[in-house]
């Protein structure tokens, strides 16, 4: 009969490289411990010793910009909205004295 198969969560998986890198818990301790294969164990070391750069990277800088670059876009929008709505009062004023209605 066949084990069942033990999905971990990132979070347990970087519990589990924690307890190695930062307490001194040997490999084979935790993969004896954890059921693990040595290999899958430092497989999970080299995903996130890889992917680490992502935690550092500055995600709100461009988001900020974007975010600033929608604000200008729509700031430009109302006041060309703004512009074409005081020429049309412009003309309908000129059109009521025209017609005598001021």
């Amino acid at each position: 009969m066949k084990k069942q198969r033990k999905r971990y969560t990132a979070e347990e998986k970087v519990a589990v490289l924690r307890r190695h890198l930062l307490e001194g818990t040997t490999v084979s301790a935790l993969c004896d411990e954890l059921g693990l294969q040595p290999t899958v164990f430092y497989r999970w070391q080299k995903e996130f010793f890889e992917n680490g750069a992502a935690a550092f990277q500055s995600k709100g800088r461009v988001d900020h910009q974007a975010e600033q670059e929608r604000i200008e876009y729509l700031e430009k929008k109302i006041q060309r909205k703004d512009e074409v709505l005081a020429e049309l009062m412009v003309e309908h004023i000129a059109l009521k004295k025209e017609l005598g209605e001021l």
